[in-house]
């Protein structure tokens, strides 16, 4: 059985998403727990140590952004990459925001595979200084 490389929590409330995500993560040597909103992340939060979390921004009950100053209030140091769809000024100015609150690095959805692995690399690696999202041309 292959060395888990890091344990990643990923949270987001789309479940086709979440599965490629996974599949793409697990594939790469990770081990992923998943939950569907940031009230569920701080919960896995609380029960075990992870490296990562990726965060969507957009989600019911508690977004990314609450998650994310939730998980700095607890002063923990994980590390967080957040991603949001693209498109509209709401959404860049939510990865600026992100960025802000700590998130080491942000794409804007769709991303493909190896952009994902990229980041995930980079952040784990420490490598990935935070980054604000490029403004989606049109």
């Amino acid at each position: 059985m292959p060395t888990v490389m890091a344990h990643i929590l990923l949270v987001d409330d789309e479940d086709a998403l979440r599965s490629v995500l996974r599949r793409v993560l697990v594939r790469e040597g990770h081990e992923v727990v998943e939950a569907t909103n940031g009230r569920e992340a701080m919960e896995q939060l609380r029960d075990k140590p992870f490296d990562l979390m990726i965060t969507d921004l957009f989600m019911p009950q508690q977004d990314g952004l609450e998650t994310i100053l939730a998980v700095r209030r607890m002063q923990w140091k994980l590390p967080i990459i957040a991603i949001s769809g693209g498109g509209s000024a709401a959404q860049f100015d939510m990865l600026r925001t992100a960025t802000l609150f700590g998130a080491a690095r942000v794409l804007i959805k769709p991303f493909r595979a190896d952009e994902m692995l990229q980041a995930v690399r980079e952040v784990l690696g420490g490598t990935a200084a935070p980054t604000p999202p490029e403004r989606p041309a049109g």
